[in-house]
Order: structure tokens, then sequence, then C-alpha cells
């Protein structure tokens, strides 16, 4: 393994290049190697490093996706293998069953889904169709996002796209360091399965509920679309970059951030803040009972 100078300089490369607040960089960047100097991460293995490091990042910049990751699995240090990590995250996908868990139908006619990951929108988006036609017939909508790690952007604004009547709702927009460009996300026109749009939908959030699960969440209860029920999520509202920085160790840097429509901010550092605050073990069936009383 590359020396912990190296690896830590050429993280803190990839953070000045890519994050997305460049007026925070000086400050990382003196954080760290101060540490440095005074031998904060001498005699440290590979993962007890990688922990000391993040901590220290969000000590500095207190952005849940600025991190230092330990991987068993051996990455690729060419540059012409560097794709921000999406070959990497289109395989866990594939592995996952696009990130849908289960799909089941409960008592009163309600349906649930469980949702692991937010699968990219051309690759998820049969498996989301095959889902969401599942539950086509059913009253009302549990979407269980306490176990949901993130995923895509479009494949959030994809799931969205279910529980409204067409193509004219903006849900928001996200701005990209990199190009220096905003793009925005919109409802969309074609899908898979029926629409979900005229009947109550709850989302089961819990502490670890996180960056893409968080979007789902935030942007149907901002949209008045959704009851958020459980506990305040993580709080990570970053589109993130993976770079491989030794053999077994990655560094995520913040490229771009998300700026909701109805509300002009995001999640970041807050969470979401749900509607209904329950310990999330209780989650499904607050919600559960919630929507059975208004059948």
């Amino acid at each position: 393994m590359p020396t912990t100078e190296k690896i830590i300089e050429s993280a803190l490369d990839r953070i000045g290049a890519g994050y997305v607040f460049p007026e925070k960089v000086a400050a990382i960047e003196a954080a760290i190697r101060s540490r440095l100097t005074a031998g904060a991460y001498e005699g440290l293995d590979g993962p007890a490093l990688c922990a000391a490091v993040t901590a220290h990042l969000q000590e500095v910049c207190p952005d849940k996706h600025l991190r230092l990751l330990w991987t068993d699995e051996p990455q690729s240090l060419e540059p012409v293998d560097e794709d921000g990590g999406q070959a990497a995250f289109l395989a866990l996908l594939r592995a996952e069953n696009q990130g849908i868990r289960r799909v089941e139908r409960l008592e009163g006619n309600i349906g649930l889904i469980e949702i692991t990951r937010i699968a990219s929108a051309m690759e998820g988006a049969s498996a989301i169709g095959a889902a969401m036609q599942l539950v086509a017939h059913s009253a009302a909508l549990v979407l269980d996002l306490r176990g949901c790690f993130g995923g895509a952007p479009e494949g959030a604004a994809l799931w969205c796209s279910y529980f409204f009547p067409d193509d004219q709702i903006h849900l928001n927009d996200i701005y990209d360091r990199t190009s220096d460009t905003t793009r925005q996300y919109w409802t969309t026109a074609h899908l898979p399965a029926p629409r979900y749009t005229d009947r109550p939908v709850h989302i089961l959030t819990s502490a670890v509920t996180f960056s893409g699960g968080e979007d789902v969440s935030y942007t149907l209860q901002a949209q008045g679309r959704a009851v958020v029920v459980g506990e305040t999520t993580r709080g990570g509202a970053h589109p993130t970059a993976r770079y491989a920085v030794a053999e077994h160790v990655l560094v995520t840097v913040p490229v771009a951030r998300s700026i909701n429509t109805v509300t002009g901010g995001n999640w970041e550092g807050t969470g979401v803040v749900p509607d209904i605050a329950v310990p999330a073990e209780q989650a499904l069936e607050t919600a559960l009972k919630a929507l059975r009383s208004g059948l």
C-alpha cells in the first residue's frame, strides 16, 4: 500500500479538484495536513486511517459524503478505469435487484415496496415499473426507505414521477461544479407502469436513510405528495464521485449539490424531518394505522 502521506495527498488533490464548495478546500487541506505533520495518522492500518481522516474531514467540513473509505475489494488505479465509481455502482444494483427488496400487498389493500438503493433510471426502469405495476390497484402505498443507503438522482426523479399526473412537475436541480452547469430534474413523460396519482402515499424513514433515499423522501414531502413517517434521516444531499487513491482506499468527493424547487434548499446536514416522528421500528405499524383509518 502507498505511504499514508501519499494516500492523503492524493485524496486532497481529488477534493481540491472536484469538491462542490471550492471555497472550503483551503480549510480542509490545512486541517488534514496539520494532523499529518503532527503524526496523528502514524501507525494506523487502512480501515483505521480511513476512519480517522473521515472524522477530521467532517470536523472541519460537516459534509457526510466527504469521506475516505476502506474497501476489501482491490480497486484499479488506472486512469482509463476512472468513472467516478459508476461501473461498480451499476454492478451492485444488478446484484441487488435494482434496489427493490420486496413488494407486498398488505391487509386493507395497501401496497408496500421496500427499497434499499435508488437505481439508475436507464437500467432500473423495468424493475421499478414492475414493482409499481404490482401495486397499481392498491388503495394506498407505503414506500419503505428505512434501509435505503443512496443511489442515482435520475432514479430518484423516476420513482417520484409515478406520483404525479404528467411531466410538468419540476422536482429539483443539481449544480455540478466540474462542468459549472445546473441540470433540471422533471417528472418523466413516459413510464412503464401506471402512475399512482390519486391515492395516499406514506414513506418510512430511519436515521440511516441516506442520499438517494432522502432525495425521494424530501422531494415527495416538499411537493405535498407523501407523508414521511419514522426518524430524521442521515442528511447527505450532495451527489458524489468515488476515486481510488490506493488499491483499497477510496475518497468520496461531493461534486454537486441539490436544490429543491419548493424549498430552495436541501437536506444536507439536517436530514429529512418526518411528518410523524416515531422510532424506525414502529414506522410501518404507525403508517398502516394512519392509512387504514383514512380509507
